[in-house]
């Protein structure tokens, strides 16, 4: 068996490894507006500690004005050798709905051989598969390492570029290792290719000066939720693709899934048909997708019988990659301007946007972690696509323009990342790192 000592290795510093990841997701590191700061720099502070017991010989906070920190760790490449970047974040989402959670967000419980807990998958597994992938090598890499793990990622990485500005020497590197995205299925890892860009706005419906009685004058008046529903419904045609003007499709590889499996890693009820048409992954990864992610209207348990004057949605859009962002958000605001029911005043004002990125997954590096996954999981893998959005990953191109990029992860079907009851599999988590630790040593040649 080929590198077994730090299979030996990985194994030995697993279950403590394990306890670690525990000890992150006790703490709250929500890094939304409204939520307790503090709580992200604990969990910095947590992270630096780790990797000083590590083995790093260097290891601090980076600091940016209005922004929650960052932890950097260095090992200096011996000399003639390749310097390797990891990224990971230690930021997670918001909780959402306590009572959904098997027993809490932020009580990590171990059940069926995963780890539940909010930021178990996403990312905070990520940010220690650098950390045992480095120690399986005695604190003595035949390479050089850096490790950024960032406190912004769940809001849009607000501050990354501000970071590499900043810190742009400091975070060199021949390569770079993005460790926050998904395999294909447990088993069976994977580098991706692609990744979907976002835009988002926030849409007014208004129809009337103030709330009026709806016997009075309902049949006759509009209601602004009426208009806004039938304004939303028209972002999607029949069949539920996408019915934007102007935005970019593109076809992707079928690979092995079925309508069956996709239903049920989606959770999807029982009669409720597939949104679009043409090959699943294409709907995933390469075409573009709308949801209402938001709504700002009377409750059902607040509502009385009038016509409403006002509602609000906020409207998500995955772009596919090659469509431009700023393209892309000129399209959504001109479609919903231009589908207002019955006359109603349509206000949209712009969001978020983040760039659609394209991978190349040939080279040296790409080869390295291939054959590392041979090693850890028994076969090399596929390459895919993934429908969710990275955006700091262009700003890390255009940065280091010749830097070897590749996302790895640790993130399968059933993780429900940003969901309740996230998860991470334990067996995949070890097999990361071991895959990660048998890259460095490649990758010094």
């Amino acid at each position: 068996m080929e590198h077994h000592d730090l299979r030996t290795a990985v194994d030995e510093l697993f279950p403590s490894t394990a306890a670690d990841l525990q000890r992150l997701i006790r703490i709250p590191s929500v890094s939304a507006p409204g939520y307790d700061a503090a709580r992200v720099r604990e969990s910095a502070e947590t992270i630096a500690g780790l990797y000083r017991d590590a083995g790093f010989p260097e290891v601090r906070l980076l600091e940016i004005e209005g922004a929650h920190p960052a932890v950097y760790a260095e090992y200096e490449a011996p000399p003639g050798s390749a310097t390797v970047l990891l990224y990971a974040h230690h930021d997670v989402q918001p909780p959402g709905e306590e009572d959904e959670w098997n027993p809490a967000a932020f009580e990590p419980v171990v059940r069926d051989g995963r780890l539940y807990g909010r930021g178990s998958a996403d990312d905070k597994a990520g940010v220690l598969v650098h950390a045992l992938a480095f120690r399986a090598h005695r604190g003595s890499p035949p390479v050089g390492v850096k490790v950024i793990v960032e406190g912004e990622e769940e809001i849009a990485s607000a501050h990354l570029g501000d970071f590499i500005r900043e810190y742009r020497d400091l975070l060199s590197a021949d390569v770079i290792v993005i460790a926050d995205s998904a395999n294909w299925r447990l088993g069976q890892p994977a580098l991706t290719t692609s990744l979907r860009g976002l835009v988002d706005c926030t849409v007014e419906v208004r129809t009337l000066r103030q709330a009026v009685h709806n016997g009075m004058y309902g049949g006759a008046a509009p209601d602004a939720l009426t208009a806004l529903s039938r304004l939303l419904a028209t972002l999607h045609d029949r069949q539920g693709n996408v019915a934007i003007p102007g935005l970019i499709s593109g076809e992707a590889a079928q690979l092995d899934l079925t309508e069956d499996e996709l239903r049920e890693q989606a959770g999807m009820l029982e009669g409720v048909e597939l949104l679009g048409d043409g090959t699943l992954t294409s709907r995933l990864w390469t075409r573009p997708a709308v949801s209402v992610i938001g709504l700002d209207a009377p409750t059902v348990a607040d509502s009385i019988n009038q016509l409403v004057p006002v509602a609000r949605a906020r409207v998500s859009v995955r772009i596919a990659p090659g469509d431009d962002p700023d393209r892309a958000m000129e399209a959504l605001v001109a479609h919903l301007e231009s589908h207002a029911p019955w006359g109603a005043q349509v206000t949209v004002t712009r969001g978020a946007t983040g760039a659609a990125f394209t991978l190349e997954t040939t080279g040296r590096a790409a080869d390295a972690f291939r054959a590392a996954f041979r090693e850890a999981w028994g076969n090399e893998g596929v390459s895919i696509g993934v429908g969710g959005s990275i955006p700091f990953v262009a700003a890390f191109a255009d940065a280091y323009p010749d830097a070897s990029i590749l996302l790895t992860g640790v993130i399968d079907p059933a993780a429900a990342m940003h969901a309740p009851n996230e998860s991470v599999d334990l067996g995949e988590f070890r097999r990361a790192a071991l895959a990660e630790a048998i890259a460095l040593r490649l990758l010094a040649g």
